[in-house]
């Protein structure tokens, strides 16, 4: 009997990750190669065309069964149409994308589409952090900032499929503008590309986020109050989110979480000295299975869509 694996693949703005894997969490395939939007919509679709058929191909060799991919990408996505209605200039041409439909005749496979911050908040929940807990929220600070509430097992998507815009709720009244076309936004100052801009406003640039951190942590002044700045800007975000939703716990995911209790402590001490008493159970975990989790999540929503063959 063949072995049956998922597909799962995961959008950024910066780069693809993608794998495939088995049903009891095991990987069997794991690449990550560059997203370059810049190329456009056309191109894009290409390239994820092509991966399918790489990976339809390594599993008739190795003797799998794939029984579907799933796609979690960047942008708003209609769970209903697999489209992505509209995103953000992070993937510039990709509004309006028919996604599931133009992979599934691509390819020839059944496609699921979910937004790439709650295929990761699925990753977590299944193979992760996420274990165990009932009632979480899932934060990534990339690129941008997307986020998920995870309520046993299963992602909260709102009315239309849209909920977790986390990123985009308003920080800053009439502050830096953002990619969605609005100003203020929580993305503006929390993401990597907030702390990037951030550092070029305290004359820092063209230092990467590692060596900003890194610059702190040995004690240089300037940028260690930069990173004090940029935590402030993180916990901003996360007052609203606990007192919106009074979550078990927020694991936080991305690329800014590799500096781990570094970076996570002092968010901890803000929301324990600045929320309610009530509130302040709210626990702050690392993501576990890091760059990993948003196409495990994106194979596990395979999986569950019932769309085995």
């Amino acid at each position: 009997m063949l072995t049956p694996i998922a597909i799962g693949i995961d959008v950024g703005g910066t780069q693809i990750k993608a794998g495939m894997m088995t049903k009891e969490a095991q990987a069997v395939r794991t690449d990550v190669f560059p997203t370059e939007a810049s190329a456009g919509r056309e191109a894009l679709l290409g390239k994820l065309s092509d991966l399918l058929s790489h990976y339809r191909e390594l599993a008739r060799r190795n003797g799998w069964s794939i029984t579907a991919a799933g796609v979690g990408t960047a942008g708003f996505v209609d769970i209903h149409e697999g489209s992505v209605p509209f995103a953000s200039d992070n993937l510039p041409g990709w509004s309006g994308v028919r996604l599931r439909d133009e992979l599934e005749e691509a390819s020839g496979l059944p496609v699921v589409v979910s937004n790439d911050a709650h295929a990761l908040a699925v990753g977590e929940a299944w193979a992760g952090a996420g274990r165990g807990l009932t009632d979480f929220l899932c934060i990534t600070l990339g690129t941008g900032i997307g986020g998920c509430r995870i309520v046993n097992g299963r992602p909260d998507y709102g009315h239309s499929g849209y909920a977790g815009g986390f990123g985009h709720q308003i920080i800053v009244y009439g502050g830096n503008p953002c990619t969605c076309g609005g100003s203020g936004c929580w993305e503006s100052y929390a993401s990597v590309t907030g702390l990037l801009r951030l550092a070029e406003e305290a004359g820092l640039s063209g230092a990467s986020p590692e060596r900003l951190f890194a610059d702190a942590r040995s004690g240089r002044a300037d940028a260690a109050a930069l990173i004090r700045v940029y935590i402030g800007y993180v916990a901003a975000g996360l007052f609203n989110l606990v007192y919106a939703y009074n979550p078990q716990a927020i694991i936080i995911g991305g690329a800014v979480t590799a500096q781990g209790d570094y970076l996570l402590d002092p968010i901890r001490r803000e929301l324990n000295d600045k929320l309610m008493p009530v509130y302040r159970a709210v626990q702050i975990i690392p993501a576990e299975l890091g760059s990993s989790a948003g196409w495990m999540g994106a194979a596990q929503l395979a999986f569950q869509s019932g769309l085995d063959r």
